[in-house]
């Protein structure tokens, strides 16, 4: 019977009809009653390889580059970026993330990690917490020419130039109770300035609370007057 009548009668493929001839003419009925193994689709990968994108990953960086990134590697060792993620996932690899550190060499560092931690964890009883920091040097910015606003069919424009109107200190308490914060703004970054900044806190926290200010090791939060505030501060 030809092939392609067989085809129509079981509701198969040609190639099926005649690849089960095949099969038949070779082993019998035998070949006819389980599917003949495949290959598999993609070929597994050599340990050679795998070594390659390891000790690149660990021991040599890019030329135009910090860190290795999925293109630039998979173009390296010419595989496929989701290849190279498994083999970097598979081995806990991740160049793109870098952790920092540094050892203190304060003498006082335990001390002072010890009464830090400890008012975080552990406030002595009437105390409110608040974490003091700065930001100097901000621009007050304007561009040269006022912009036009967006219209249907036209987007808002602005000039690609700016002017400085002078910078300002931004000075700030974070309450770490209920994250309210008080804040001030001063033309510079001097004990004196840090030493208003305390006096405001003083007056907006209330009177039968403690303060604890935890700030940052500068010289500006050590002064001989900034110590003897009436708010007690850590470093």
């Amino acid at each position: 019977m030809p092939a392609t009548r067989i085809a129509g009668q079981v509701g198969k493929s040609l190639l099926t009809v005649r690849r089960w001839r095949r099969r038949f003419v070779a082993k019998g009925v035998e070949g006819l009653l389980k599917d003949g193994t495949r290959p598999a689709g993609r070929k597994p990968l050599s340990a050679e390889t795998i070594k390659r994108v390891v000790d690149l990953t660990l021991h040599e960086t890019p030329s135009n580059a910090t860190h290795w990134s999925l293109p630039t590697m998979a173009a390296k060792v010419g595989l496929a970026p989701s290849t190279v993620r498994k083999i970097w996932r598979a081995h806990n690899l991740q160049p793109h993330r870098v952790e920092t550190f540094k050892l203190s060499r304060d003498p006082d560092f335990v001390e002072k990690v010890e009464d830090i931690v400890g008012l975080y964890l552990n406030p002595p009883a009437k105390a409110l917490v608040l974490s003091v920091d700065e930001k100097s040097q901000i621009q007050a910015l304007d561009r040269t020419q006022p912009g036009l606003p967006m219209k249907p069919g036209r987007a808002g424009t602005m000039t690609h130039d700016y002017k400085r109107h002078g910078t300002t200190t931004l000075f700030a308490a974070l309450n770490m109770l209920d994250g309210r914060v008080i804040g001030a703004c001063m033309p510079r970054h001097r004990a004196r300035e840090f030493l208003r900044f305390l006096k405001r806190i003083d007056q907006q926290t209330p009177a039968d609370l403690d303060p604890h200010l935890i700030v940052d090791n500068y010289g500006t939060h050590k002064t001989a007057a900034v110590k003897r505030s009436p708010v007690s501060t850590c470093w």
